[in-house]
Order: structure tokens, then C-alpha cells, then sequence
């Protein structure tokens, strides 16, 4: 797994050592910042359901001001440290260890300009449907927020986003959301 663009462009971060742990390709990292484009540039970002801090870290790589990492498994908060550790970035992310959307409601945190979710494939409509609108509430108003999700799941829909756009990318599905304005 390596960084895509920005500062830290070509940085190899370490894939975890142990089963149920499914980063995002470099591929679809790199198709998913295509379409965010500059909005990363001094972006506020949650990077939720984290993993190896892959999403997050090419954020910052690409300019972000700021991201929160957050995920249950300590494992993958131990490889979050260490990766940013080892881009020598620990200054700029967050990491806290906790399951979306109870963490996110606990530490509160945001308003988010961008949030990066890349939940278990696992986990059924109801639950993806409870972080959505968790992190939509953390969310800045017009800020974005990216659901990543098998293709065979069906959409799910959370106030107070609206969902914008779809792209399909091999077996997963990006889906775009904004946060509307109450």
C-alpha cells in the first residue's frame, strides 16, 4: 500500500498482519481523490472506521489541515500511530480508539469538512444507516461525506445528508453525500 499524491507521494505504509482488516485499494484511493480534487486542501477530516489510516493519510498528504482517525480494533490504532509515525505526520491526525457512531458521539469533534468512511463490508444497512447520520451531524454544512460499500449492499440513505453521486469501482461503491443545511 503506498500514497498516491502529494508531499508524501510514494510512501509505502505497512498492510496489517492480521485477517478482517480490507484497506482500500490504492486504485480506488486514487479514483476517489481524483473526484475530490483540491477540496482536500485545508480540509477538517474524519477518517472513520479507519483501518491502516491509508484515506486519512493521503488526505494530509494532499493537504488536509487536519484528520481524526477513529477505529474499535486496537490493533489498527497501533498501525494508525505507527504510520503516522513513520511520515512523520503524529502532529497533524487524531487518533482515537472507538466504534461509529458511539465514539463520534462521545468525543463529539467537527465540524467535519470531509469524512472518509470505509465501514466492514459486514455490517448490515442499519448500522452503516447509524454512522451516516452520526458523522452527517459532525459534519460542516455543504461538507462531504464518502461511504464506502460492497457492491451487492444496497444504498442507505441518513438525514441530514443527501446523496449526490455513485461511483462503482471492481466489487466496491463509493457514495458521495453532502450535508444539507437545517
Amino acid at each position: 500500500m503506498r500514497i498516491i499524491a502529494g508531499t508524501l507521494r510514494g510512501r509505502r505504509l505497512p498492510s496489517p498482519a492480521w485477517s478482517g482488516l480490507r484497506p482500500t485499494s490504492d486504485r480506488l484511493r486514487e479514483t476517489l481523490f481524483a473526484i475530490l480534487g483540491d477540496t482536500v486542501d485545508g480540509a477538517a477530516v474524519l477518517d472513520g472506521c479507519a483501518g491502516t489510516g491509508a484515506l486519512g493519510i493521503e488526505a494530509l498528504s494532499r493537504g488536509a489541515a487536519g484528520v481524526t482517525f477513529i477505529d474499535r480494533d486496537a490493533r489498527a490504532v497501533a498501525l494508525i500511530e505507527a504510520n503516522l509515525e513513520r511520515c512523520r505526520i503524529v502532529d497533524r491526525g487524531v487518533v482515537i480508539r472507538g466504534a461509529l457512531p458511539q465514539a463520534i458521539e462521545t468525543i463529539g469533534g467537527g465540524p467535519f469538512d470531509l469524512a472518509l468512511l470505509d465501514p466492514p463490508y459486514d455490517y448490515d444497512d442499519g448500522a452503516i444507516g447509524g454512522i451516516l447520520s452520526a458523522v452527517g451531524r459532525r459534519t460542516a454544512a455543504g461538507g462531504r461525506v464518502v461511504l464506502e460499500r460492497p457492491r451487492r449492499a444496497a444504498q442507505v440513505a441518513a438525514a441530514p445528508l443527501r446523496h449526490v453521486r455513485r461511483v462503482r469501482a471492481g466489487d466496491s461503491v463509493l457514495d458521495f453525500h453532502v450535508r444539507v443545511q437545517e
